[in-house]
């Protein structure tokens, strides 16, 4: 009698399912695909993040293999020009068109061969496993393994010479940074974006008794830098809501607001909800204002968790009208946010010029727009997380050439923004510079770039 074969027979020794199985194969592989999908596909990293509607393979890792990815992509994402230099002295010719993930799969094991404590032959072996299943990469499994070798047996020599500030920095926003601040601080700039950013927290009240629980500083105007990073949710007073995750520089354009006890506040482009925290826990009526649900439906969860009560209405600003004049608004406009690029590493890889045009379009017109929902003597407050002028300086002298009549700039002053002389503008803006020093002693290097003008309404 002939026997039935094994339905699940074990598999072979260096097959698919058992590369497949290898430690660290699949977070390799994930991180893999997400490079490629920010890069050529233009999706931005935190939605491939999400651990709810994110990329597949990355919501069914284990917590540790995710933390890895996260590790991976944003290290080639912030090193990719220089990895690219790299490969273009590893390779005699450019790698042709439809080889599926084989460049991603070159950046992610450079990244781990140059920037990450990742062995080696560790990030060597994975990576030709993984050409090896990529039916389109596989007939570049030789050169893969053949071109890490050589860069692992050549860093020096390889590495030698290349400028990484400048190559890891796409040309157009070099040159932006160039003509608006000079060459020294875009210099600088780009070598900020090189490091991760701090972890940065807004506290109800004493700052200073927190940073000396949390083992941090104070900067800006309060905010708590922590030195050692890890999970937020098991730091004291996450769940008591005793303070809030916002980047230092984020947290002065809702001060600028000045006194706002029982005023009518309305927080526009409100989510996350870092701003409308800061005014709701200052004794505003806070109406919080998104276009997206989802984004408010998370604003709603921080609010409930740090016990603070706001309106929330999901609203295109743009068709959107109040019942009635507010005291006070803060708009933090749809922007390029080529300031955040210390936290968001994908921002350079996903925007172009052209995006830049079009939010100027977007911020004129709803700048234009909440002039009329600002009650007589109100306050203005217009900011963005973006380092590009078109968006800061020149929309804000701009807006007030139009309205001429109707409002007028009230300018910042050191004293309002903790002292930090250097974050005010002759014109009596704020802006921010990821390469400032965020504390009025001392060193205390980075924070997000950002922009506020401050209006009255006549």
């Amino acid at each position: 009698m002939t026997k039935r074969p094994n339905s699940n027979p074990k598999p072979e020794a260096g097959t698919a399912a058992e590369r497949f199985d290898k430690p660290g194969f699949a977070a390799r592989k994930v991180a893999a695909d997400l490079l490629g999908n920010v890069v050529f596909k233009k999706r931005p990293l935190d939605g491939e993040l999400d651990t709810v509607s994110g990329h597949s393979g990355f919501r069914v890792l284990a917590a540790n293999d995710r933390a890895l990815v996260r590790a991976i992509v944003g290290t080639a994402l912030r090193r990719r020009g220089e990895i690219a230099a790299v490969l273009e002295r590893l390779l005699d010719r450019p790698i042709p068109e439809k080889t599926g993930r084989i460049l991603d799969i070159l950046h992610v094991a450079i990244a781990q061969m140059l920037f990450m404590e990742v062995p080696d032959r560790a990030a060597v072996s994975l990576a030709v496993d993984h050409a090896g299943l990529d039916r389109r990469a596989r007939p570049y499994k030789g050169l893969v393994n053949g071109v890490l070798r050589r860069l692992g047996r050549e860093k020096e020599e390889i590495t030698g010479g290349l400028e990484p500030d400048l190559l890891n920095t796409p040309d157009w926003l070099l040159e932006s940074w160039r003509e608006t601040f000079g060459e020294d601080t875009a210099r600088m700039i780009a070598k900020a974006h090189q490091s991760e950013a701090a972890l940065d927290l807004s506290v109800k009240a004493d700052p200073e008794d927190w940073a000396r629980r949390l083992g941090g500083e104070t900067v800006g105007t309060g905010s708590v830098r922590l030195t050692k990073k890890g999970a937020v949710e098991a730091l004291e007073g996450f769940e008591d809501g005793q303070w809030w995750v916002q980047d230092a520089a984020a947290a002065l354009p809702a001060r600028l607001l000045g006194e706002v006890t029982g005023l009518e506040v309305a927080d526009l482009c409100a989510a996350p909800g870092g701003k409308t925290a800061q005014l709701a826990a200052a004794g505003a009526n806070v109406t919080a204002i998104d276009i997206s649900s989802a984004r408010l439906k998370r604003l709603e969860g921080n609010m409930a968790r740090l016990g603070l009560n706001v309106r929330t209405v999901a609203a295109d600003l743009r068709k959107f009208e109040p019942d009635a004049p507010f005291d006070a608004v803060l708009l933090d406009a749809p922007c390029s946010a080529t300031g955040t690029i210390r936290r968001h590493p994908d921002v350079p890889w996903i925007k172009q010029p052209y995006d830049v045009e079009k939010l100027t379009e977007i911020q004129r017109t709803l700048l234009d727009r909440v002039v009329g929902w600002v009650k007589p003597g109100g306050l203005i407050v217009y900011c963005t997380c973006s380092l590009e002028t078109s968006e800061g300086e020149a929309q804000a002298a701009a807006f007030l050439e139009r309205q001429k009549g109707r409002v007028t700039r009230v300018d910042v002053v050191p004293d309002e923004v903790g002292g930090l002389a250097h974050l005010v503008t002759n014109d009596g803006y704020l802006r921010c510079l990821p390469c400032h020093n965020a504390a009025a002693t001392g060193e205390s290097k980075g924070m997000d770039g950002f922009f506020a003008a401050r209006f009255k309404r006549l």
